[in-house]
């Protein structure tokens, strides 16, 4: 007997290397077998395997690229969004923009059925559409060069007025040209914009990115309202897309954006290292609104019509004069806003649990009438201004859709 074997007789030495290997194998392929026969076993019995396999995936799911409207703007929320602005190069001319438009258009219109964008290095990627929807907006500057007439400018498409509560930093500001990108898988949203790039680099550079999230789909209930990282319900007040109320507040109805919009992007800086050291009644002070489900403080309901009213039993108001959803709320219901946002979470910076914010997105026919005046009145007395910073701020014009064979713009550029 070797030294080997005598040591293994008395177990000084245990199992050998391959041993333990050669036993291992062993034991995965009889879990494989029995996952075999047990997968073959519901298979026969006409159990879950099959039905599963046959269910619809959300991967699958598109939005239609052309129509009257750009996809975007009205369609359900997805779980992720990236907006890129991009600066026009210096000798891009009106003929360089319609090429532009035509060749994102195109490839936009592709990647939202699930079809690969021409000369797709890598086609496989883009088979999740995942309810991807690409929207275009322009900035003043491609507007100018675009243009046949000056006239075709806005008067709302330029910077927002200052406000007192602004932090601006150039890394977030402006831009010629924007494109968002949004779907409910994120792998989607990384490949739609890598490819949309590589269309628009030889016309322009990018001047900033930001990336948002929502809740994953399937989360939640399809409508529930989203939450803000404060843990606010956040956009009770929304118009219904597709009604009345909805077309009137948001589509344009003359000249070259005729069913297009406006877009408003700011990137808002939320302080929650000091709003963790509000206790909840001053967080729910400082909105108006219940944590729990997003009621007013004089309702049980998210929807309930706020009482503005209401008093307490030693007769202050129950829904403060500084409440967010007091500052919101105009008389006159033409200045209100369609909101689509979306939040983000960067890394931590030295000593901060948290650097996150919500990547605010409106859409209105009008910027200088219905958002402005929403805005000052916030500026000037909302109690979430001590934990909220806008450090970013954008305004474009958002063309209407195309018919298919035309592109995104051509109103203007053609």
């Amino acid at each position: 007997m070797t030294a080997r074997d005598q040591a293994h007789e008395h177990g000084r030495g245990g199992p050998t290397r391959r041993q333990l290997l050669f036993g291992g194998a062993v034991a995965g392929i009889g879990a494989v077998a029995a996952i075999g026969a047990d997968t073959l076993a519901r298979g026969q019995g006409g159990g879950s395997a099959s039905t599963e396999a046959e269910q619809a995936l959300n991967g699958d799911l598109t939005v239609p690229f052309y129509g009257t409207h750009q996809a975007g703007v009205e369609t359900p929320p997805q779980a992720h969004a990236t907006l890129i602005a991009l600066n026009l190069r210096p000798e891009i001319g009106r003929d360089d923009l319609r090429r532009l438009m035509q060749v994102l258009s195109d490839d936009a219109s592709r990647l939202s059925q699930g079809v690969a964008a021409l000369a797709d290095s890598e086609p496989e990627l883009a088979h999740v559409p995942a309810r991807l929807t690409v929207t275009f907006g322009f900035g003043p500057e491609l507007v100018r060069r675009g243009a046949a007439d000056v006239s075709a400018l806005p008067s709302w498409l330029r910077p927002l007025p200052a406000f007192g509560v602004d932090r601006l930093e150039e890394a977030w500001n402006d831009g010629d040209l924007l494109i968002q990108v949004a779907a409910d898988d994120a792998f989607t949203v990384a490949h739609a914009q890598r490819m949309l790039l590589k269309d628009a680099r030889s016309f322009t550079t990018v001047r900033w990115t930001q990336t948002g999230f929502r809740r994953a789909h399937g989360s939640e209930k399809s409508g529930t309202t989203m939450r803000n990282l404060f843990g606010q319900v956040d956009g009770t007040v929304n118009p219904a897309p597709t009604t009345e109320d909805f077309d009137g507040l948001v589509w344009i109805t003359d000249g070259w954006l005729a069913g297009g919009t406006s877009m408003v992007v700011r990137r808002i800086s939320m302080d929650l290292d000091t709003w963790d050291r509000l206790d909840r009644s001053g967080r729910e002070q400082s909105t108006g609104r219940l944590l729990s489900n997003g009621a007013p403080l004089t309702g049980t309901q998210e929807h309930d019509e706020p009482d503005f009213e209401a008093t307490t039993a030693i007769g202050f108001p129950v829904i403060a004069e500084f409440s967010h959803i007091r500052r919101a709320r105009s008389e006159d219901t033409s200045q209100r806003i369609f909101r689509r946002a979306y939040n983000y979470d960067d890394a931590p910076r030295g000593d901060q649990v948290s650097t996150s914010g919500l990547l605010f997105v409106s859409f209105q026919a009008d910027v200088d009438a219905q958002f402005v005046p929403l805005q000052r009145r916030l500026d000037d007395l909302d109690l979430l201004n001590e934990w909220t910073t806008p450090i970013g701020s954008a305004v474009f014009a958002i063309p209407p859709g195309c018919t298919e064979g035309g592109y995104i713009g051509e109103t203007l550029l053609a």
